[in-house]
């Protein structure tokens, strides 16, 4: 195989294959390992590179995977690199690391591949590991150190300050939502009698109790969180589009709002509605609980499976709109509309309707409204048939997607971990 046409010819021998171009191509290989021949100097430098040289020839030898060299040198001619069929994946990866190659040059479906096999084996091989790296220094050191601070907050598994760290705002979590159940309880919450100047004297008071105070702790140890989230991350227009950050918002702000209500409004009978308010408010701390998909692959899994599976959920959604506009209409023609025998006041219209057919449809059949005539009964079973089927088509598509995003995430909390043993260890 001959490549370029200038200069003396340097022959590449990969496991018995020979790749023949010009000395001139070397200089800008997009191969690290035979770009880096350009640059040998003597023998010695060269026999770093490859394995043997035969300078009467002009020949380097590489040891190496003669087939899946052949696939690496059509991604140098075409851009594409896919893996060489019935060969590992992980094989397969050893070699792209050997020749200058990551993970990133491969075709998105075989990333998948890759990722699901990794993911199985708890296998990963990174090229810090294969080809050693410096000690960074300077302005490097100083973007490492970000870098560090930034797998620590956003990456539990990463490293044993960050598994520390997960664990006490799980921990706040935890409380922050039995002093919320706990303040539901009849003996914590406070007489619905009282009148609306004792409903913001006991607002104003309930921050100054116990709870109260656990509850700004743990607001604080949020609030602090996020803003330190926030000064490390790289992208600030990124970080604050992203859900689980915009969930820490939603969770955080109704305190703070609810305090400012409270010290505003004190007790002006103007604002005889700021109780009320401040209940909502309050209840929205439930909002928390969400904080817990940071440190749980489970949840981390559903909301990667939502995201990806948004087309297969918009059409779920619409086979359950159809069914419901057709057996809604029907069903309230047969109960009510034909007055077959004694109106069913549950099929009054069709709106009305419509709840009979999504609890029947999803098979919970509640008990509240059911037909009484034949044909609204007949008409009812292949209702509750037809739900089943509807559902079941798209849950397929669902179910392989989020598989996979468990697999992709499995993965990566095998990395992390890998890396927080070798540090526990070191």
């Amino acid at each position: 195989m001959n490549f370029g046409g200038r200069g003396p010819s340097v022959v590449l021998n990969v496991g018995g294959t020979r790749y023949s171009f010009s000395r001139e191509v070397l200089k800008d290989f997009p191969l690290r390992r035979v770009s880096r021949l350009h640059g040998c100097l003597s023998e010695q430098d060269v026999l770093e590179v490859c394995d043997d040289y035969d300078r009467e020839r002009n020949e380097y030898f590489f040891d190496r995977h003669s087939e899946a060299f052949g696939f690496i040198m059509l991604y140098v001619r075409y851009g594409h690199l896919r893996f060489v069929p019935h060969m590992c994946e992980l094989s397969f990866y050893n070699e792209m690391l050997y020749w200058g190659l990551e993970c990133s040059h491969l075709d998105y479906c075989c990333q998948r591949r890759l990722d699901d096999r990794m993911s199985d084996t708890y296998t990963f091989y990174s090229t810090e590991e294969l080809q050693g790296g410096a000690p960074p220094s300077g302005a490097e050191g100083d973007k490492k150190w970000l870098e560090r601070m930034r797998r620590t907050f956003e990456e539990p598994t990463s490293s044993l300050a960050a598994q520390i760290l997960a664990t006490v705002s799980v921990i706040f979590v935890i409380v922050s939502m039995v002093v919320l159940c706990a303040s539901t309880m009849p003996d914590w919450r406070a007489p619905e009698n009282r009148s609306v100047e004792e409903q913001s004297r006991y607002t104003a008071d309930s921050l100054r109790e116990p709870s109260g105070i656990i509850e700004a702790i743990c607001i604080g140890w949020f609030t602090a969180e996020c803003i330190v989230r926030f000064i490390i991350s790289k992208n600030k227009c990124e970080f604050v589009k992203r859900p689980l950050n915009i969930i820490d918002l939603l969770a955080i702000t109704p305190y703070y709002v609810s305090v400012l209500m409270t010290v505003f409004t004190g007790e002006n009978s103007q604002l005889q509605r700021a109780g009320v308010t401040l209940r909502v408010l309050r209840m929205m701390r439930i909002f928390w609980v969400i904080k817990l998909a940071r440190h749980f692959i489970g949840l981390q899994t559903l909301g990667l499976t939502l995201k990806r599976c948004y087309r297969e959920m918009v059409m779920l959604l619409i086979f359950i709109c159809v069914a419901m506009a057709i057996f809604s209409a029907l069903s309230q023609l047969l109960e009510h509309g034909l007055k077959l025998g004694k109106p069913n006041e549950g099929y009054s219209s069709i709106p009305a309707a419509c709840w009979w057919v999504i609890i029947s449809m999803t098979t919970v059949g509640y008990g509240d409204v059911y037909p009484v005539t034949i044909p609204g009964r007949i008409l009812g079973g292949i209702c509750v048939v037809s739900g089943i089927v509807l559902l079941a088509l798209p849950i397929t598509f669902i179910y392989h997607s989020f598989v996979q995003c468990y697999h992709e995430l499995k993965f990566r909390y095998a990395r992390c971990s890998r890396s927080l043993s070798a540090e526990f260890l070191n």
